[in-house]
């Protein structure tokens, strides 16, 4: 499902407009994406919740030639999903 399959499903669900199904869907977007930014972590009970965790520096192999090369340490968004999605899931 693509972004604009996920506004008509939200539009359709809700019986919002698609244009305020946009709107909700980028303002989701938006608050979450600042929230992680600033370390916050989003829970939404049954749903699951974002975190961002540290992943440290590392020592990789370039595929194609085999040469060790280092990988810089970053910040990764993860996803733990909450029971109620996991039960609709399976």
């Amino acid at each position: 499902m693509n972004k604009a399959q996920l506004i008509d499903a939200i539009a359709g669900d809700s019986g919002l407009t698609k244009a305020d199904a946009k709107k909700a869907l980028d303002s989701f977007i938006n608050v979450t994406s600042e929230a992680l930014k600033s370390g916050d972590r989003i829970s939404l009970i049954g749903f699951g919740s974002f975190s961002v965790s540290e992943r440290s520096a590392r020592t990789g192999r370039n595929p194609q030639t085999g040469k060790e090369i280092q990988i810089a340490a970053k910040k990764v968004v993860k996803f733990k999903a909450g029971s109620e999605l996991g039960d609709a899931v399976n």
